[in-house]
């Protein structure tokens, strides 16, 4: 496959932006804001996180109820999680309720929670003998006690994976997770400073054609690189992330130093 045909380039207040457009996808244009735009230190994301927008815009581009989006946006995840195990992606953490997710249509976040349980009981087993670790975040005294049950055992279950952790993000907030991690709040837990957050991440992508984050990782995705695609997750293939993970090899990482001394 080629991956890219098209590659227009901007400088704006010393951040390059730059827009592939992969051939033969209608809407497959995905921005990068990066402040270098050389070499990569490594080929794949040692964590890869990711934004899943666009279910509901896909159902309703298809006179479908938003619930119907969420459906079909499983099917994605488990494309992704299959693709970034082979890969040899450390981490992969996604962003499927906001803590914010709460205000939308009862409808749909009754559907989107019994989806988070069938697939929990479903898919673990999977995940077990894959050698991958499941891991949820955000709070958990909101949601339905089965939900909570479910996410308990499956972590149990996949505890012992050491392939890829997944983490999936339900109920999250990254700046309550901030918060959570300062010493006088960590006290009152009665837990340790910092334990509320998690490894750097070295690639965010979002889909559905926004251009933010969302209170998802802010703490996290200091030294990110930012992928944001106008694909809607529905609609992510295979050729959409073996694009995103060449571009990502491409590019060289400083966290602030020159070239040598990031290098050396």
């Amino acid at each position: 496959m080629q991956v890219m045909q098209v590659m227009q380039v901007t400088q704006v207040t010393q951040v390059t932006q730059v827009t592939l457009v992969t051939p033969g996808r209608r809407g497959g244009a995905f921005l990068w804001s990066s402040h270098f735009m050389t070499q990569s230190a490594s080929a794949v994301p040692t964590h890869l996180a990711m934004i899943m927008d666009g279910n509901g815009r896909w159902a309703e581009q298809r006179g479908r109820p938003r619930w119907m989006g969420h459906v079909a946006g499983a099917h994605t995840v488990r494309r992704v999680v299959e693709y970034a195990a082979r890969a040899g992606v450390d981490q992969l953490t996604l962003y499927a309720f906001s803590s914010d997710n709460w205000n939308r249509p009862v409808v749909e976040v009754s559907t989107l929670l019994e989806l988070f349980d069938t697939h929990l009981r479903t898919q673990t087993a999977k995940l077990a003998a894959q050698g991958i670790r499941l891991q949820v975040i955000g709070r958990r005294d909101r949601l339905p006690l089965a939900l909570r049950g479910a996410i308990n055992a499956a972590e149990a279950r996949t505890a012992a994976g050491r392939r890829m952790t997944l983490r999936v993000a339900i109920d999250y907030s990254s700046r309550a997770a901030i918060l959570a991690s300062l010493p006088a709040a960590s006290a009152v837990r009665g837990g340790s400073a910092g334990e509320t957050l998690l490894p750097p991440v070295d690639l965010l992508v979002r889909t559905g054609g926004e251009r933010r984050l969302s209170d998802f990782l802010l703490w996290e995705c200091a030294y990110a690189e930012l992928a944001f695609l106008d694909v809607l997750w529905p609609d992510l293939r295979v050729g959409d992330l073996d694009a995103l993970f060449a571009d990502y090899a491409a590019r060289e990482r400083r966290f602030g130093a020159i070239p040598h001394q990031a290098s050396a």
